[in-house]
């Protein structure tokens, strides 16, 4: 029991020896870990401050470097200072030199102004003693001595004046005359339009002369079905496969030339299929005339025109003017006015607008009453176009006072286009307009559809409505346009007049 106690207590004893022990080692290695921390700590403190210390050496070294160049800079703008300055200086000292110089100056000039000044009055007294002595002398104030020696000067070379100013004003009337003439003859060499003279027949060719008994049909019916829905008339002679067409309408004549051609094409020549193809042609006719009138502006350049004064221009091509195709007219005296314009410095555009546009009344002459410049005047404000046109194409026919020069340039393009040779036919035109008078008395009446003049205006052709026109009131109609047109018209020979009264009922079997 004692030995077991006494081991416990020697293992408590060793127990607290070894802790005691144990703490001494711990605190031992613990210094020397703290030593070795300190001089790391040491060693890198001592690396710095030799770090730092070379950047500050660098850092001065630099510094110093900078402040070095400073200075040096410095001392050169100083110098350049003072060398501007002693510049200036100099500069300055020779402004005061020239100021004194410029005074001096100055004040010799008015010196020698005050000289001139005391010569020129004592001049002017010299000159008026003069001039008294010579009034006394001669009994003679200043202004009549003046007026005398005019006289004198005027009469001696009045002679002379006179034959001057007339030779002047022969040459410079000379050169306007050949620089007018130059021009115009310019103008015409750099356009020349071909020119088809419209006649009052056509021709139509066919494959055979067994077609014609087709187109007279049984008792003429067939011809006869032709001539009323085209207003022609048509000429079947002997000459071999070809029909003559006549008729002084070029509308209606082409017309008929196009549905003749379409009918013999078909081979189905009977009334009705006449009336459904002449319809047809003429819608197709319209539509050729707005073609023509577009290939017109493109011609011409004037392309700001709207379509449906496009379309009233190409109905001049259907037109004639003594003989003259309007519309081929229009477009030469469009170029030519602009050919004109450029050549003085007039407005080209103006110009060659005005000149395509001059005839535009003639498209609707026939529907309308008034003068086809008049007419053309209203369908070009209806359409707004500018007023300038308006001015330039009203003159062309001196009914209106020329108020631009554009104006007389239109007029003179159209007097040239159709005063030169062969471009009108006089007797044509009085032709066509004899028989125009003849439709328009004849449609006057009351009650008539329409009315042809054919067989060269021998013959007045008038359809009636059946609804409107009994059988008596058609001879009675007969007889008063017989005695209307023997009043109011003058012809060679006689007229016949025939009125066509033909009632047609139309049923469908459903």
């Amino acid at each position: 029991m004692i030995t077991q106690f006494a081991y416990l207590i020697i293992g408590v004893i060793g127990v607290g020896l070894g802790s005691i022990l144990g703490y001494f080692a711990r605190q031992s290695f613990a210094k020397k870990q703290i030593g070795t921390l300190e001089e790391r700590i040491e060693k890198r403190v001592g690396q710095a401050k030799q770090e730092s210390e070379s950047l500050v050496a660098s850092a001065r070294q630099n510094a110093s470097q900078i402040l070095e160049k400073a200075r040096q800079e410095e001392r050169e703008r100083t110098a350049e200072v003072l060398k501007t300055e002693k510049l200036l200086l100099k500069k300055e000292s020779g402004l005061q030199q020239g100021l004194s110089d410029l005074e001096a100056e100055r004040k010799e000039i008015f010196k020698k102004a005050d000289e001139i000044k005391d010569l020129k009055e004592n001049l002017n007294q010299l000159i008026r003693q003069e001039i008294d002595k010579l009034e006394k002398i001669a009994g003679l104030g200043k202004e009549q001595a003046k007026e005398v020696l005019l006289e004198k000067v005027e009469k001696d070379c009045e002679k002379d004046i006179f034959e001057k100013m007339i030779k002047l004003e022969q040459q410079g009337q000379d050169k306007i005359d050949d620089k007018a003439k130059e021009m115009i003859a310019l103008a015409i060499q750099r356009y020349a339009l071909p020119q088809a003279q419209d006649t009052t027949t056509t021709t139509v060719t066919l494959p055979s002369d067994k077609i014609k008994g087709r187109i007279i049909g049984k008792e003429g019916r067939n011809i006869k079905a032709f001539e009323k829905a085209t207003g022609v008339e048509v000429l079947v002679d002997e000459t071999p496969e070809v029909i003559t067409i006549s008729s002084f309408n070029p509308f209606r004549r082409y017309v008929a030339q196009t549905s003749m051609e379409r009918l013999i094409e078909d081979g189905r020549i009977q009334p009705a299929r006449i009336e459904e193809i002449v319809k047809k042609m003429e819608e197709e006719a319209i539509e050729k005339a707005k073609k023509a009138g577009e290939t017109a502006v493109y011609e011409t350049g004037v392309l700001d025109l709207p379509p449906r004064m496009i379309e009233l221009l190409g109905r001049l091509r259907f037109r004639t003017s003594f003989g003259q195709n309007v519309l081929l007219h229009s477009i030469e005296v469009s170029l030519l006015s602009g050919m004109l314009a450029e050549e003085i410095g007039a407005n080209v555009k103006v110009a060659k607008k005005a000149g395509l546009l001059h005839d535009i009344g003639k498209a609707v002459d026939h529907q309308v009453q008034g003068s086809h410049v008049d007419i053309g005047i209203k369908i070009l404000e209806k359409f707004a176009v500018e007023q300038e046109i308006v001015e330039a194409m009203k003159s062309h026919h001196e009914e209106y006072p020329y108020s631009t020069l554009e104006s007389r340039i239109v007029q003179t393009a159209d007097q040239i286009s159709g005063a030169r040779p062969g471009a009108r036919k006089d007797t044509l035109e009085n032709y066509l307009k004899r028989l125009e008078d003849l439709e328009n008395v004849a449609t006057s009446f009351e009650g008539v559809q329409k009315a042809y003049a054919i067989q060269a205006g021998r013959e007045l052709r008038v359809f009636v409505s059946p609804e409107e026109v009994d059988d008596i009131t058609a001879h009675k109609l007969a007889k008063e346009i017989s005695k209307r047109v023997a009043e109011e018209l003058n012809y060679p020979g006689e007229i016949k007049v025939i009125v066509i009264r033909e009632k047609r009922v139309i049923e469908y079997a459903r």
